[in-house]
């Protein structure tokens, strides 16, 4: 059964502290339309600037999740994205005057609160799944950080972490189902050890930690008088201390705490993806570098298994947007080698063109004479001249222009051409064409099977 989207029925507000900053700011969820996604809006600074909560946004990841567009970003957004998945809301609006989140007291939990207040909004459009259909993995040995998605029929997690701390060592959380977020893992808190904290505020950082907005642990024995300048530098009262452990004495929610926080941060990193994860999610230490890693690499392959979903439409009867002659003007290309045939269509950031495969493609005579079979890199440079074609095009007419390679990524060969196939590229933009560089990724299909698959960059040459 399909599922809808939601979005919440009217505005709510929280305010709070910047944890890094120190910043006092206030953070409006306003209620948006369907497939809108999530996006903050910074209304403090001119023009309003909006900026998606989208993975390729991320410009930092030391201590919190910093989203950037252009020279405006807003930082710590984690918690906040996970209270909006662990909600099952959509789409909404997040205004803030300032650059950075509120941490409130450390965790999801005042927020959750706020978005319940604010109510629920089903809307009509049905919800996508981004679905693990195989093993996806993100590695950094050296630092002993792995990050796996399995398939599963919802979105679940397991999160291990290990500090070489006396006090914090290994702990363990599991999630089996968003159902139990808000009970299970929103009111876990962030944490800091005492002997990060002068260098966390030496970096810029933590200028907004407090007692009541973190879980402050002491893992090794410091003198009273060291503990007392700490307080100082961020001007908070002196705290006794008599043993090591929790600083703040303050009794944990759950025994693992923080291995529960780190869920909820893996949980609000991953929301970057841009579509609801169908699958679980294995974590062994992870952290904001790592987790917005592994969501560029889902985002990535959920952008491929959408284009595998939705072959271009074909009809031979159609008058092509570019035919064969119209293809010459465009590309140097000649024959033998001129490989596309006609465009069928072109937007602002795709093109589709096609190839008609006969017995007559002079390959065929070594390749291989008793059974004919495209060969993969002739596929490849089809995609790259359909891809010419949409850069070309979009430049000034009054050019004379070519395009090079100058890298391929991820090639991918999964079904063989032969005689009396009819090719059909599809290619996209992955980012603006800027400084004469452009990226395309790039799929060829036989009917609804995709045969052909790559990541092309070419640069612009005026001739």
């Amino acid at each position: 059964m399909s599922v809808k989207q939601k979005t919440i029925a009217k505005p709510v507000s929280v305010t709070g502290i910047g944890l890094h900053t120190g910043v006092e700011v206030t953070m409006t969820f306003k209620p948006a339309p369907e497939d809108h996604g999530f996006k903050f809006q910074r209304i403090d600074v001119e023009g309003k600037p909006v900026i998606n909560a989208d993975v390729s946004k991320v410009k930092g990841t030391s201590r919190g999740t910093v989203l950037q567009e252009g020279e405006i970003g807003v930082s710590t957004i984690e918690h906040t994205m996970a209270a909006l998945l662990g909600m099952d809301i959509d789409n909404v609006l997040i205004e803030v005057d300032g650059p950075e989140a509120p941490i409130l007291d450390g965790s999801s939990a005042p927020i959750v609160t706020a978005l319940k207040e604010a109510g629920i909004a089903e809307q009509e459009a049905r919800r996508d799944y981004f679905e693990i259909k195989q093993k996806i993995v993100y590695r950094n040995e050296e630092q002993g950080i792995e990050l796996i998605a399995l398939p599963d029929d919802e979105f679940s997690l397991d999160v291990m972490i290990s500090y070489d701390s006396v006090v914090l060592g290994n702990q363990f959380a599991t999630l089996n189902s968003l159902d139990n977020f808000e009970k299970q893992v929103a009111p876990c808190r962030t944490f800091v050890f005492v002997r990060e904290l002068e260098m966390l505020l030496k970096n810029n950082l933590v200028k907004g930690g407090d007692l009541d907005n973190a879980i402050v642990i002491m893992d090794q024995k410091m003198p009273q008088q060291e503990l007392d300048r700490i307080a100082d530098l961020f001007h908070h009262e002196h705290v006794q201390v008599d043993k090591i452990g929790v600083l703040n004495n303050v009794d944990l929610h759950f025994e693992n705490e923080c291995a529960r926080h780190k869920l909820l941060d893996v949980i609000g990193d991953l929301a970057l993806v841009g579509k609801r994860i169908k699958g679980r999610i294995i974590a062994r230490r992870p952290g904001h570098m790592a987790n917005t890693e592994f969501a560029r690499i889902l985002q990535k392959e959920c952008k491929r298994q959408t284009a595998l979903n939705s072959a271009p439409e074909y009809d031979p009867n159609a008058t092509p947007l570019y035919d064969i002659n119209e293809i010459k003007t465009m590309l140097p290309h000649r024959s033998p080698f001129l490989l596309v045939d006609k465009i069928m269509d072109k937007g602002d950031d795709f093109i589709i063109g096609v190839k008609n495969v006969t017995m007559d493609e002079p390959f065929f005579s070594g390749h291989f004479p008793d059974e004919p079979v495209m060969p993969g890199v002739l596929m490849v440079e089809a995609m790259a001249q359909c891809g010419g074609v949409f850069v070309i095009s979009s430049l000034p007419s009054d050019g004379n222009y070519s395009t090079y390679f100058m890298k391929l990524d991820n090639i991918k060969f999964r079904k063989k051409v032969v005689p009396g196939d009819t090719l059909i590229f599809k290619l996209k933009l992955t980012s603006p064409i800027r400084r004469g560089i452009a990226n395309m990724i790039g799929y060829a299909f036989v009917g609804d099977t995709i045969v052909c698959e790559g990541e092309f960059m070419a640069q612009i040459v005026k001739n």
